[in-house]
Order: structure tokens, then sequence, then C-alpha cells
């Protein structure tokens, strides 16, 4: 009997994993071999922290909970591949502290920047809501990215 595979993109790259990982949270899988990608990371588990959020298909997705058969033939984007305004605006005004939640800021910052390139603060807010920061970078980010929408 033959191998299956489940393949997707990461970060426009074509990716092949072992179909016993069909089952399998999303996160695991990016941060295991074959991929490697610690970008996303594994905070609640529960879909209460936004730490592990990535894009699929352009939506900001909870990578803790959807198993990666969910993914298949879908273009999954972490922090990692998002050399983005956003990505750069956040790092220019060193707007983290710790950084465990900013993989996640990003991935929900860029999906709502490719929708409106200037949101209002509000919508920065919204956006960000699902976010969970406990280091208190919060008004860093937003005082960050309100700059950017701004232009």
């Amino acid at each position: 009997m033959g191998r299956w595979m489940t393949a997707f993109r990461h970060n426009g790259r074509l990716v092949e994993v072992d179909d016993a990982e069909r089952d399998t949270p999303l996160v695991y899988v990016l941060r295991g071999p074959p991929i490697g990608d610690m970008t996303s990371k594994l905070g609640c588990g529960s879909e209460q922290c936004g730490a592990c959020r990535v894009l699929v298909d352009g939506t900001p997705t909870y990578a803790c909970t959807i198993p990666a058969r969910d993914v298949e033939n879908r273009h999954v984007e972490t922090a990692a591949g998002l050399d983005s305004p956003v990505r750069q605006a956040l790092i220019e005004a060193n707007a983290t502290q710790c950084g465990y939640c900013l993989p996640g800021i990003i991935v929900a910052a860029e999906a709502l920047f490719r929708v409106d390139p200037h949101p209002s603060r509000n919508a920065i807010v919204a956006a960000l809501d699902a976010q969970l920061c406990r280091c208190g970078s919060h008004p860093r980010v937003l005082a960050a990215l309100t700059a950017l929408a701004e232009g």
C-alpha cells in the first residue's frame, strides 16, 4: 500500500506532509518537520489567545484547532512569510516586548491592511481583538499600525 500525502502551500512553497498528520492541528504540522516554521506559537490551544493564527487563503485562522486536512490544496501564510509594510511598521516602531503574540498580531493586521490599506483606529482595534497580549504591548502595536494606516 502506498503512502498518502497532504499537500498545501506554505508561504508560497508547495509542501507535503505525511497523511498520518491529517488530524493533527496545523500549528504542530507547521512547527514540525519537514516545514519547521516556528513562527506560529501554541498558546492556549483553544482559540483564546491568537498566538497561533495564520492566514489560510487570506483569512486569519487559528492553527491550534484546524486539522491539517482542512488546508489541503490551500495557501497557508505565517508571519515568517509576510515581509510586508505591517511587519516592517511593527519592527521599526519597536512595538513589541516579549514578542510571543506578535506572529498572530502580524497575521491579523495583514489581513485587515490587505482589505483596507488605510483602516481607522477602530478597525485596527477590532481586527486585533482576538489577539491576547500579556506583556502590555498593545498600545505600541496600535500606535505603529495607526501610523501606518495614516501613511
